[in-house]
Order: structure tokens, then sequence, then C-alpha cells
């Protein structure tokens, strides 16, 4: 009787287990299915960048850096096309048309570098009715329907005052050179850089001019002003102008300021040199690959991946002991830069 119960169970838990296999089986074809069906579902999908200004060494190197990403993307069959627009001028109704047209276009998502912060709304508001996936990044819109991705500029902005107080405690007068005007990255570091002047007064800004986050646009605007300036100790900037500065005051025949660098190669070239003689600065800046995490962004929203609003990812900061070692890497006239991947982005974006 014992024997037959023995059995019987032994009957019941082959059945149960041949049961439970098949059960396992279909589970794993069905996981294998929904994540086919997930990656099926941004291969037919089309992602534009439209950008607003590509005149310096870091706005190429963020379109190079999107470029080579979405071309792999492409090849990968991951999206089926990618595509780079940039306008003929630095005007908010030239950009705004542009995002219109490429509504028109029917592209699935537009990745965007603003030329300002509100005023292209209306035109992101179009496109998200349209269906239209909008992720903002670097110079971000305001637009709830868009995602902004962006670094702490605030933080940046008060930490080359903290910096500059580190390297020239004694304070005085600093030359501010402002970003690309209407932006929402130029009054992010000027509001970081104004906030930070309030726990150091011995420092006072006494001129403020242009540099377009260009070294040649730098260079002609501070020349132009240095004959009237008193004695400048410090440098605040905001990227791509902090060669164009070393120029000017060369030029001029003025002492050497501590001038705050943006992490360019012409840059870090320049303050290897002026290392032979004691010369100390620090430099920081977004990555232009930053559009390469946007455009990865957009391609998890258009797989239905939940993506919070807004991504805060860090910024580069080179200091007196490690810059040697990435100018290296950066090729000449470019920006030290990092480019992600998927599964790089993706580890961020579940993070927050």
């Amino acid at each position: 009787m014992m024997g037959q119960l023995y059995s019987v169970g032994r009957n019941i838990e082959a059945k149960v287990m041949k049961f439970v296999s098949k059960a396992l089986i279909v589970s794993l074809m069905g996981a294998s299915l929904l994540a086919g069906a997930a990656h099926a579902a941004t291969t037919d999908k089309k992602i534009a960048l439209s950008n607003n200004y590509a005149g310096n060494s870091w706005r190429q190197a963020m379109l190079k850096s999107f470029e080579s990403v979405g071309k792999k993307a492409v090849a990968d069959k991951v999206v089926a096309k990618v595509d780079v627009f940039t306008t003929a001028d630095r005007a908010v109704p030239t950009q705004a048309a542009q995002i219109q047209n490429l509504i028109l276009q029917r592209y699935n998502a537009i990745v965007l570098n603003a030329s300002s912060p509100s005023a292209l709304n209306g035109a992101v508001r179009q496109a998200c009715s349209a269906g239209i996936i909008v992720v903002s990044f670097d110079s971000i819109v305001t637009e709830p329907c868009a995602w902004r991705i962006t670094v702490d500029y605030n933080a940046m902005g008060r930490q080359q005052v903290a910096e500059l107080a580190r390297l020239q405690p004694k304070g005085g007068n600093l030359l501010e050179i402002r970003g690309l005007a209407g932006t929402s990255t130029d009054a992010k570091i000027h509001g970081g850089i104004t906030e930070g002047l309030k726990n150091y007064p011995q420092f006072k800004v006494v001129r403020s001019v242009t540099g377009d986050w260009d070294q040649t646009t730098a260079q002609k605007n501070i020349s132009a002003v240095l004959p009237s300036l008193p004695p400048i100790v410090g440098v605040v900037s905001q990227g791509g102008d902090g060669y164009g500065a070393a120029q000017a005051f060369a030029a001029a025949r003025k002492p050497r300021p501590t001038i705050m660098l943006g992490n360019r190669q012409d840059e870090l070239a320049w303050w290897q040199q002026q290392k032979q003689d004691g010369y100390r600065t620090w430099s920081a800046s977004i990555s232009p690959g930053i559009s390469s995490f946007a455009f990865w962004v957009a391609q998890q929203i258009l797989d239905g991946k939940p993506v919070p609003k807004d991504i805060t990812i860090p910024y580069l900061a080179f200091t007196q002991e490690n810059f040697e070692a990435e100018l290296k890497a950066i090729p000449k006239g470019g920006v030290a830069s990092k480019d992600y991947t998927q599964a790089g982005a993706i580890a961020i974006i579940t993070k927050k």
C-alpha cells in the first residue's frame, strides 16, 4: 500500500514538474518576444537633432558625437534614420521654423539644443501635439511636454569663484565673459557666478563682455575693453573663450590673470605651457557627448521606457594635477568629451 502511494506521489510530482517546465519555457519565450518587441518598437523610428549654433569647437564636437552614435544605431537597426539640422543663424524664429519643418517631415523624436528657454515653447508644443517626442539638452526649453537634460551650470559658475578664491585669496577685480545671449546655459552660469561672488566679497566684476563660447569672439571683445580696465586678477568664463582671453591679455601686454578655462584643447595646451613658470588655474565644461546621451533618452522614450522629465549629469572638471593626462586624449582643436552608449545612458536614467 505504501509502495502504491509512493508511486502515485512520484507520478504526480513528475506531472507537476513537467507542467512547471512548460510554463517556464513559455514564460521565457514570452520574455524573449517582449524583448524583441521592445527592440522592434524603435527600428522604424526617425530621430532628428535641431541645433541653433555650430560656431565653436564644443558645438562641432557635440554634432560629431550625435552623428557618430546615431549612425551606429542605424547600422545596428536600433532606429531607422538619424539626421542633424543646424540653423543658418542663431535667431529663435529660424529654429522655430526648423522644428515646424521637422514636424511636417514626420520625425518621431526631436533632440533639441535650444536658442531660447521659452521662446521656442510654441513650436515645441506643436511637436508634442503631433505625437513627437522632444528632448532638449544643454540649452534647454521650459515647455512641460519636453524632456530636459543638462548639468548643474549654476554650481559650475559658483565653483569657478571658489577656485579663484583658492588661487587668488587676496581677491581683486574680475572680468566676466558671457556666453550666447538668450540661452539657458548663459543665464545659469552667470547666475552661479553672481551667487558665488556673494561668498567671496574680496572679488568684484568690473566688466562683462560677450564671448559666444568662442575664442575669436572673446579675444576681439576683450581687446576692445582692456585699455579702459583697472588691473584684472581673474577671468570667469563659460567655456571656449579662455584661450581667446589669454591672447587678448598677451597682445595688450597686460599682466596674465587667472583665467578659468573650459576643457578645449587649445586652452589646456596653453595651460600646459604656462604651467612651466608656475601658472595655476582650473577648467570645467559640459561634455559635448551630452548629445549622444540625449539621443539615447529619445530612443528609450520611443521604446516606451519610463524616463524622468528632468535629468542632470555631471560636468567635466580638471585640476592642476590631472589636466595634462586628459590633454593627451583630445584631438587638436577638440574638446574633452565622453560619448554615451545605450547601456550607459540606461544606467543613468534608471538611477533617477
